[in-house]
């Protein structure tokens, strides 16, 4: 089945460059123009994959992203679209719970290498992990991909959970920012803001039973049984 991807944006020239785009690499495309018709596609069509723009009319992409997850809604990754390039305002799209952001003017085919990473999922094949990992009072299935907190479950987007897994899969090993965008997200460069930003998401979300550790002057680490590297602060 083909990945269905919203792109909502007020700007015709981008939506339909972008569709054609996307529909070359085999991807079925929705388009909206503006922010309710894209709340009324979220709610009515199998959606793999939203891009948002952040300035378009009715509710913008970072409002929208927003009430996604405040809903609950982590299934659906959101790219965002934002003509504005200071770092805070691509901090609030991350903090508000996207899983990458594209800054205008961009590349066509750049928003479609964006696509596919996101539909990817772990970057450990499934047949080389354990069905259920237990760390603690953390609880996470692969398969199913939850994650359950002192029996309560935890809602990560994608992202997140790829980057939780990873962590998983390599405790007690030091990853800089640059590492972690290679193995998790796959890029070979990117802002490296993302990685911070999600870093902090998994934190929060996860409370006390995190053990993503800062080492200084090197990048994180996930503290396993052994107590990972002791120059690391949390």
């Amino acid at each position: 089945m083909a990945a269905r991807v919203l792109i909502a944006d007020d700007d015709v020239v981008v939506r339909d460059v972008v569709r054609r785009y996307l529909e070359r690499d085999g991807m079925d495309v929705s388009v909206a123009d503006d922010g309710t018709e894209a709340l009324r596609l979220l709610g009515s069509e199998r959606i793999d994959v939203a891009v948002l723009d952040v300035m378009m009319p009715g509710p913008n992409g970072l409002a929208l992203c927003r009430s996604l997850r405040q809903a609950g809604d982590f299934s659906v990754p959101v790219i965002l679209l934002t003509a504005l390039g200071e770092e805070d305002d691509r901090i609030a799209g991350l903090e508000a719970g996207a899983d990458d952001y594209l800054t205008k003017p961009f590349s066509p085919r750049e928003l479609a290498l964006r696509v596919r990473s996101v539909l990817r999922r772990s970057p450990t094949p499934l047949g080389a992990l354990p069905l259920e990992i237990s760390v603690g009072d953390l609880s996470v299935s692969t398969a199913a991909r939850t994650v359950y907190v002192h029996g309560k479950p935890v809602g990560l987007t994608n992202r997140e959970f790829d980057l939780l897994l990873f962590f998983l899969t390599h405790a007690d090993t030091v990853f800089t920012r640059e590492e972690l965008l290679q193995h998790v997200w796959r890029w070979d460069f990117g802002d490296m803001s993302t990685v911070t930003v999600h870093v902090k998401r998994l934190r929060s979300k996860l409370g006390e039973s995190h053990r993503v550790q800062t080492v200084w002057g090197r990048g994180y680490l996930w503290r396993g049984a052994n107590g990972g590297d002791d120059r690391a602060t949390d």
